[in-house]
């Protein structure tokens, strides 16, 4: 997965396509990132003590590693991600500006 925490990403599909933000958790083995302010659900949350009322939260939910691409520094649209060998070390760069994340 080429997607990491911290990385400013674009949808590129779903219902908030177009929108875009930071990835605030990664999860690789399911092949899924959360982004901030997007995908935002309801759920309903029970009452766990005795003042505290049952309540409707908003969570922001996993999307999909194929609905995001990484937004691009310099122009602020969505790009793909190389991973060049420099000393040894891999380092990723933007495939249209080829500027370093």
């Amino acid at each position: 997965m080429k997607i990491k925490k911290g990385d400013k990403v674009i949808v590129i599909s779903g219902q908030d396509k177009g929108k875009s933000g930071k990835v605030v958790r990664a999860f690789p083995k399911d092949e899924k990132v959360i982004v901030e302010g997007v995908n935002i659900k309801k759920r309903h949350q029970r009452a766990n003590a005795k003042r505290q009322k049952g309540q409707v939260v908003d969570r922001t939910m996993p999307l999909h590693v194929s609905n995001v691409m990484i937004e691009d520094p310099k122009t602020g649209k969505p790009t793909r991600i190389i991973a060049k060998r420099v000393d040894g070390a891999y380092i990723r760069t933007t495939k249209k500006s080829g500027t370093k994340i």
